[in-house]
């Protein structure tokens, strides 16, 4: 799938792109925009120069060990408020709180009949909730969820809403593709790889790697990890910081798919608690760090907590422009 999409990003049917990297394409009128030919990006003015991200590390529930799963839901439901409120009300007020992949459902082991329960629908009553509590603290919140929608039945989606300042859904973000180097196990959610026509068919191509433009700054959510392709092509659309929310993480892989790409990226984990029989090192390491890799916040422990970094967007974005990337190789 992303050699198909960087192909159509390189390819004739679809990019202006000109004397940029070392190729020169031509494209069709009809087609979008993907990559300006100057390598500059969209953008809407900035409200302030300097933003501050925060994010939570913290354990959710296991809905399929909850009592039921109206109770698991609402017990994450209030631990992500819980968190919200202490990072709205200690140290810099937030502009960005990221949570991790799953803070509302845990993660669920079985078939994916068995996991298509242990679901979300976004729009929900879930995250209408956290839009009250975003609205409240004027703040984005950014988290992800296992889901379930009807327009695709049957199917787990991986997303990540990020939900606005005024508390409502300003985009959702589909996980691209799944790691496939999992030796004897596969993650049964549909990612857009596995869907790659049918999401064209419905979304366009341009909602592959879409970039959400806010007043702080170019942003974009993936829970991908260990695949440099997908966060090239988003930096090629324009992101200025990346929020991550990948379990299991490599700090290195986040250090340096900001080094390559020049743009600001967080991560946030969940943590372990001992009765759940997982390895405290696999959990908590959360960071944000800056468009060199440098570490800015990182908590390494398995505890929950918030972590927070200021990023200069205003002096980051001026004069800068997409790296140059060799499509032709």
């Amino acid at each position: 799938m992303m050699r198909r999409f960087l192909m159509a990003m390189g390819g004739a049917a679809l990019l202006a792109v000109t004397a940029m990297g070392g190729f020169s394409v031509a494209a069709e009128s009809a087609t979008p925009l993907l990559v300006r030919p100057d390598g500059s990006y969209p953008t809407v003015p900035l409200e302030k120069d300097v933003v501050v991200v925060k994010v939570v590390q913290n354990a959710p529930v296991n809905l399929q060990k909850a009592p039921s799963i109206a109770q698991g839901l609402a017990t994450n439901v209030e631990r992500m408020a819980h968190w919200i409120d202490q990072a709205c009300t200690t140290g810099k007020k937030p502009d960005f709180i990221l949570f991790n992949e799953f803070p509302l459902t845990g993660y669920s082991a079985g078939t994916r009949e068995e996991k298509l329960k242990f679901t979300i629908h976004i729009p929900g009553p879930e995250t209408e909730r956290i839009g009250e509590l975003a609205k409240a603290c004027d703040t984005y919140v950014i988290f992800g969820s296992y889901a379930t929608d009807a327009a695709w039945p049957g199917h787990i989606i991986s997303l990540n809403p990020v939900i606005g300042r005024d508390g409502k859904i300003k985009k959702v973000f589909w996980k691209t593709r799944n790691v496939l180097r999992l030796n004897n196990e596969e993650i049964p959610t549909t990612t857009l790889e596995n869907v790659r026509d049918k999401f064209r068919a419905k979304y366009g191509i341009e909602e592959e790697f879409p970039v959400l433009q806010t007043e702080y700054g170019n942003i974009a959510v993936s829970t991908v990890q260990l695949d440099p392709f997908v966060f090239a092509a988003y930096a090629m659309r324009g992101t200025e910081i990346m929020l991550r929310t990948a379990t299991l993480f490599w700090k290195t892989d986040v250090q340096a798919i900001a080094m390559y790409n020049n743009m600001y990226s967080a991560m946030s984990n969940i943590t372990f608690p001992p009765e759940s029989g997982v390895p405290a090192s696999y959990g908590g390491g959360s960071l944000i760090v800056d468009a060199r890799g440098k570490v800015l916040a990182e908590d390494p422990s398995n505890n929950d907590s918030v972590i927070e970094a200021e990023i200069p967007i205003a002096q980051f974005r001026k004069g800068r422009t997409i790296p140059r990337y060799p499509l032709e190789v």
